[in-house]
């Protein structure tokens, strides 16, 4: 999402203008649901999707109508055949979407967005707000956990606003433009060094820790958000877990699996994975029992890691592990517990 926003500031600081496409709102099956952004760029450039097909076709088009005139629209696309709205998909569902001008070299919008960009840097959840009245965005700010930022905006409907999804309601369009949290991979092996550049692709900000210099090379990790080299047993001295984040354990073996899984293992963290055979976890789990964890605590570990699809390669087992991630931070993760082999 950060170089998303850092494409449309750059040009609207090169002098070219925006259309900002977005989905407010969505309902039954549909490519992409209510959130997914999509600019277009005069000349025909484009970042970022709302589910390509032909329901993106057709915005792509009316953005770049809109781009030459300066305008901002509303519109409702069906997906359903036989529809007199339909776009010829039979997705059943339909999509609200919102196309939002943006001047070149605005600055008003473009403190917005670096502002955005800096949250994201930061790792701090932030909403990008959005005042609606017809067809026109009449306002454009930020919110975090402290408040409104650049705009005013009721408390009771900064409440309604500010959610784990998008919300389109009461004039106001909110999409939860940077969702805080890191993962921290423990172990810097093959399997993390092809899990990295899949989860970051993903949004799941990848930190790598290792006890071996080698293993915590940034040359290793060109898509980490940082690497660590520390000792297994003194992972506070370097990592704070919070309840936002996700974590990956990949050491090289069981004694360092078990000194991190104890540190970790009530941090309340979103996602817990460890990889292994069933043999290495079991002996894992016993001495966690013995160490005085409860089988609460331990139900909570993804282990094996990863969705059952054969997985065998690292990177055949990084999708299997990012598919899993991906289905917890939906909140799918109860259908989903399903070792791997």
């Amino acid at each position: 999402m950060r170089e998303f926003f850092r494409e449309i500031v750059h040009a609207l600081e090169e002098g070219r203008p925006v259309e900002l496409v977005s989905i407010a709102a969505s309902d039954g099956s549909t490519p992409r649901g209510a959130g997914a952004m999509m600019a277009v760029f005069p000349g025909g450039g484009i970042a970022g999707t709302i589910g390509g097909g032909n329901v993106e076709f057709e915005c792509q088009r009316l953005a770049a109508e809109l781009l030459e005139r300066g305008g901002d629209a509303l519109r409702q696309f069906r997906f359903a055949l036989g529809d007199a709205a339909s776009l010829g998909m039979v997705c059943g569902g339909g999509v609200t979407v919102q196309f939002q001008y943006l001047p070149a070299g605005e600055q008003r919008i473009i403190a917005v967005l670096r502002d955005l960009i800096e949250a994201d840097g930061g790792n701090r959840d932030t909403w990008l707000l959005r005042r609606i009245e017809g067809e026109r965005v009449t306002a454009m700010g930020l919110a975090d956990r402290t408040g409104p930022r650049h705009l005013d905006i009721p408390p009771e409907d900064l409440e309604l606003l500010c959610g784990n999804q998008a919300v389109f309601d009461r004039g106001w369009l909110s999409i939860p433009a940077v969702k805080a949290g890191r993962t921290y991979l423990f172990g810097g092996g093959h399997v993390s060094q092809a899990l990295v550049p899949v989860l970051a692709s993903l949004g799941f900000r990848p930190v790598v820790y290792d006890d071996r210099p080698e293993f915590a090379d940034p040359a290793l990790f060109p898509r980490a958000e940082k690497t660590l080299c520390g000792d297994f047993t003194r992972l506070s001295e370097q990592v704070t877990v919070t309840p936002e984040d996700y974590v990956v354990v990949m050491t090289r073996g069981h004694q360092a699996d078990y000194e991190v899984l104890a540190q970790v293992l009530r941090s309340g963290a979103k996602y817990l994975g460890c990889i292994g055979s069933k043999r290495k976890l079991a002996l894992c789990r016993e001495r966690l029992m013995e160490a005085g964890f409860t089988e609460e605590e331990y139900a909570r570990l993804h282990a094996p890691i990863g969705l059952a699809i054969g997985a065998q390669t690292p990177e055949e087992i990084a999708v299997s592990v990012a598919a899993e991630m991906i289905a917890v931070r939906a909140g799918l993760e109860d259908g989903l517990r399903r070792p791997l082999g």
